[in-house]
């Protein structure tokens, strides 16, 4: 884990961004990590993955209250009956 002080980043923004690509860095005020310089790929891969967890989550939550209220799951064979998307 790479850190700077945010006064000595302004004057080393390409070597930061070139160190990015290996690894975070993060910027620092009052030695304190304040921001941190990542790959676009990378960030778009944390995002993407971000998105997954929360919509497993959301299955978690709707699973738990299905049993909370006694609820039984319909099968998705007749949710697609009911929808004209199967025979």
């Amino acid at each position: 884990m790479s850190q700077i002080a945010i006064t000595d980043a302004r004057a080393r923004l390409a070597s930061i961004i070139d160190d990015a690509r290996l690894e975070p860095v993060y910027l620092t005020r009052r030695n304190r990590p304040v921001a941190a310089v990542i790959d676009a790929a990378q960030l778009q891969q944390l995002l993407e993955d971000a998105e997954e967890l929360a919509d497993i989550r959301a299955v978690d939550a709707a699973w738990e209250e299905t049993e909370a209220l006694g609820e039984e799951p319909i099968p998705w064979d007749a949710v697609k009956r009911d929808l004209g998307l199967a025979p």
